[in-house]
């Protein structure tokens, strides 16, 4: 279960889905999508249902509480939340953990599917559930049910979830958390909001009485209150009976209290903190101009959304360019105006500075940009990108209108339940868009900067580190910036050009050999320079086509130059290609569905990508320029290793105590072998530009021994010739090209160490077992059955039984090249006090499954989830670009994930037990704890 604390300052507007009436009358009610059948039973429950077959076999159900933290009395501070935690420890169908236990058979996995949120003004949970097997689908809703009134809430159980939550609090606390405890009165206008944070307090956390948290469940979870959503492969008829069968008879509770809607007042102060703590190693700014809600009610009003969207991707667009000059002002910086908190909505500009001297200049630089749009506004250019852009991604969802994912369905009507959000349908918004976007002019744009950026409800926050504090910024000096700050900007040049991507057009090769690969439907091309095509036409998606490209050898050829390596395909990615510099590239693609990038790491090169068939042409001149014609652009690439260098520089002068936990840990588990070690602003200082573009030229000199990988919405036939021109006419010498394997893997023996760093006492263990392993399908498949038997049982008894932690983390890690290798990671974080005690019960329970392997009803899970997940997998495209490019690389068989149904029988009780032996080996385990700093 997931929690909210505070909602983000800044986010994007959403893109609300408007019809269009015949004649587009503006003042007319936006009206609802008729693909959803919507209802509200007599007891005041609203329901949202809609038949969808993405994907096939499965529902999205949602139950949606308009009641949160903000409801709270003094003495219930954190009980929202907690009665979330609550309502999957015992209702009266699901007693104990009978729910999870129920659902994870089913092959809904916990916390990564089966999950709840908290926040402000709304509890929602989420269940996900197959629909192919008899009664799931009626024993889902019924879970739901018990969600909105049956929960136990025995005491004994709320005794044991006590320690969880308290554990979930202890993960918030650090200097983010005592910086807004700081700040977060003044940005709320010491509102209700600000007093109200959904984790509450800990002193009532560990206190309470249950009769507390009984009262908080009987007044807010209540019909009235609430929305049960459906969305999926199912009959809409079928699922209304039910809902009206399940909660129909749910009553309302008698002298029910007022559902208040609180608010943030706007009194027209300005208002500003500066706020240090000892671990905040960045500089932050925020300047927040706090504006009434916008709510779209009507068709003008959704035009205007519009409008905003415009905005947003104009303004956007400037603080991007301000970070690719050549002596950047800040280090990374946004402008945007979207929802806040509450009744308001905020135009919210954020940079993080280069260090506690670089503040001032970067609040100077955004707010130098906010008057720069005041006086000058955008331009007819910019705008016509911002449409084009805007228009594009309209297009895109319209043509994938029968293959939109069943919860991204879910999350429109939550937020049309919780928000009034529109939710039109997409053929009425897209005829909308098309018919209003010409009109929406560049004035009516400009407008909307005087609107958001006003000199009233103001609010500056500026974070730092405690060592810095004499540097930074006083108040007054703030305000004198608010006032003065960009009184000598000049209108903006936009520096776009239109010149074609290609100088003249490759002349490509033939395909010299084609073989069909029939069992996985993939089509092998070889052409005439020896790059190699693997082609997988899919119906997944209309308008997505998804390609990989790898080769052998990558950085690790390069030994003495491991900075330069590093940051080579980056530093060539920020050049440009071709005749265009980046920000002219991003230019050029305007209105273009088409991702190029390519990359460097250890052992390969590549360039992964992304296009809608219409763009595809696009997207492989991209990839032949990348290859042919990649571009230096020496000023820019200076700017960015400065503010790389300037960033490490931060993190070294006030190093987190996550960040030193990290880079012990990865020190142990590398044995300190120099290829691994952090990135340090004197190792930025080594990288060499033109060293890097020559190892990236190098590297892609060479095309012979790539392997193409594309999946998605195009057939052989259409694609070939495009793949003839382009790939076929890349550069090739047929060296043997292979990579230099580092052989850098965990060290052997018994290792623990300890580090002591942090203030708040709070702690992290990560255990590891690893070894020399055989990498086949037969071991993988027992590897991968280990890994969540000890995910289950690790979570029944540090969670659930020694209500020590919030969550325990299990993974595991094989490879292959260049010998087998493997690697189990246990991680969770606790008290200090209880490190010795969960590591023991931790190894205790490995000790279990070592002497007597997994227990069958956790093999039935890992089976069930494993089933479910690569029956949805198998439907993407992301799932077959990756499964396709890592067999092909590591030489595995394509035809392996038919094999999945024959490997999974295999895992038994004694299986798992003979797995546990061997890989959970006591004589090869690292143990790393982070304790707080000693006093």
């Amino acid at each position: 279960m997931k929690k909210v604390l505070l909602k983000k300052l800044w986010v994007l507007c959403m893109l609300f889905s408007v019809p269009v009436l015949a004649q587009t009358d503006l003042t007319k009610a936006v009206p609802f999508d008729p693909s959803v059948k919507t209802g509200t039973l007599p007891n005041g429950l609203t329901y949202y249902i809609r038949k969808n077959v993405e994907p096939k076999n499965r529902a999205e159900l949602r139950l949606v509480l308009k009641a949160g933290s903000i409801l709270e009395t003094d003495e219930q501070q954190g009980l929202a939340h907690f009665m979330e935690h609550m309502s999957f420890n015992g209702t009266k169908n699901f007693p104990k953990n009978e729910l999870v236990n129920f659902l994870q058979k089913t092959g809904v996995r916990f916390g990564a599917d089966l999950n709840a949120y908290t926040s402000f003004d709304e509890t929602v949970y989420m269940l996900p559930i197959p629909t192919d097997s008899a009664g799931l689908l009626e024993k889902g809703l019924l879970v739901l049910e018990d969600w909105a009134h049956n929960a136990l809430l025995d005491p004994a159980e709320i005794d044991k979830e006590r320690g969880v939550v308290l554990e979930e609090s202890r993960l918030g606390r650090g200097a983010q958390q005592r910086m807004r405890d700081q700040y977060l009165k003044m940005i709320l206008n010491n509102s209700r909001y600000a007093d109200r944070l959904p984790i509450g307090k800990d002193d009532v956390l560990q206190n309470f009485k249950p009769e507390v948290l009984k009262k908080y469940y009987q007044d807010w979870y209540r019909p009235d209150l609430m929305a049960v959503i459906a969305v999926g492969d199912f009959e809409v008829e079928t699922v209304e009976k039910i809902i009206k069968e399940k909660f129909g008879s749910i009553s309302n509770p008698k002298n029910a209290p007022e559902r208040i809607e609180y608010t943030i007042p706007l009194d027209g102060t300005n208002n500003v903190a500066i706020v240090t703590d000892p671990e905040q190693p960045q500089n932050i700014i925020q300047v927040i101009y706090k504006q009434p809600e916008f709510k779209e009610k009507t068709l003008a009003d959704s035009r205007t959304a519009i409008s905003y969207e415009l905005f947003n991707a104009m303004m956007g667009d400037r603080m991007q360019e301000l970070t690719q000059q050549a002596d950047p002002p800040f280090l990374f910086g946004i402008g945007n105006y979207g929802g806040f908190l509450g009744n308001l909505d905020a135009y919210t500009a954020v940079a993080l500075a280069k260090g506690a001297d670089g503040v001032e200049r970067a609040l100077s630089a955004l707010l130098a940009e906010n008057v720069r749009v005041q006086k000058f506004g955008f331009t007819d250019s910019e705008l016509d990108r911002a449409k084009k852009s805007f228009l594009n991604s309209v297009d895109q969802r319209l043509k994938e209108k029968d293959k939109s994912r069943s919860d991204g369905f879910v999350q429109e009507y939550i937020n049309h339940f919780l928000n009034s959000g529109s939710s039109m349908g997409i053929e009425f918004y897209a005829d909308f868009v098309k018919k209003q976007l010409d009109g929406i002019s560049l004035q009516e744009i400009n407008q909307l900067a005087g609107k958001f950026i006003t000199d009233k409800n103001r609010a500056v926050v500026i974070l730092g580190p405690e060592s810095a504090k004499d540097v930074l910024p006083t108040e007054a000096k703030v305000k004198e910036l608010l006032t003065s700050a960009g009184q000598n900007v000049t209108a903006y040049v936009d520096d776009a050009v239109d010149t074609p991507l290609l100088p003249q057009e490759p002349k490509g090769t033939a395909v010299v050999s084609e073989k069909k690969l029939e069992k996985v439907d993939v089509t092998e091309l070889v052409f005439g320079n020896g790059v190699k095509v693997l082609l997988k036409p899919t119906d997944f998606k209309n308008d997505e086509i998804l390609f990989e490209a790898t080769g052998k050898g990558g950085t690790s050829l390069f030994p003495n130059d491991l900075e330069t390596g590093a940051f080579a395909s980056y530093i060539v990615g920020a050049g440009g290609v071709g005749p265009y510099s980046q920000t002219q590239l991003q230019k050029f693609l305007a209105g273009k569905s088409v991702s190029v990038n390519p990359y460097i790491s250890e052992l390969t090169e590549g360039i992964a990508g992304s296009a809608s068939p219409k763009d595809l042409e696009t997207a492989l001149q991209l990839v032949y320029a990348y290859f042919t014609a990649p571009r230096k652009d020496e000023p820019v690439v200076k700017g960015i290793l400065a503010n790389q260098r300037a960033y490490l520089e931060n993190m070294m002068k006030t190093p987190t105590p996550e960040k030193v936990f990290s880079d012990t840990l990865s020190a142990v588990m590398s044995n300190y072998d120099p290829r691994r070690r952090p990135m340090t602003p004197e190792r930025v200082d080594k990288v060499d530009l033109d060293k890097a573009l020559g190892i990236y030229k190098d590297r892609f000199s060479d095309a012979s021994d790539f392997v193409f990988t594309f999946v998605g919405a195009f057939t052989v036939d259409q694609i070939k010739p495009l793949l003839a021109k382009y790939l076929g006419g890349l550069p090739a010498t047929n060296r043997d090209d292979s990579y230099d394997h580092p052989n850098i893997f965990p060290p052997k023996g018994r290792i623990e160490k300890t580090v002591y760093k942090g203030l708040e006492p709070k702690s992290r263990v990560t255990m590891i077992f690893s070894g020399e392993y055989t990498f086949n399908p037969e071991n993988n498949v027992q590897i991968e059955a280990l890994q969540e038997v000890l995910q289950i049982k690790l979570i029944e008894a540090l969670r659930e039984e020694e209500s020590g932690v919030y969550g325990v983390g299990v993974s595991e890690k094989t490879d292959k090249l260049p010998s087998g290798h493997y690697r189990y990671m246990i991680q969770f974080g606790c008290g200090p006090e209880n490190v010795d005690k969960l590591v023991a019960r931790t190894l205790e329970e490995i000790e279990k499954v070592r002497k007597n392997g997994a227990q069958p009803q956790d093999i039935e899970k890992f089976v069930a989830e494993t089933r479910r997940k690569t029956e949805v997998d198998m439907k993407t495209n992301e799932f077959w670009r990756g499964y396709i490019d890592t067999n092909t690389f590591i030489g595995d068989d394509l035809n392996e994930i038919f094999e999945q149904e024959k490997l999974l029988k295999q895992v038994s009780v004694e299986s798992t037990k003979a797995a546990a032996q061997k890989y959970l080996n006591p004589d090869n385990f690292i143990k790393v704890v982070l304790m707080p700093e000693k006093k």
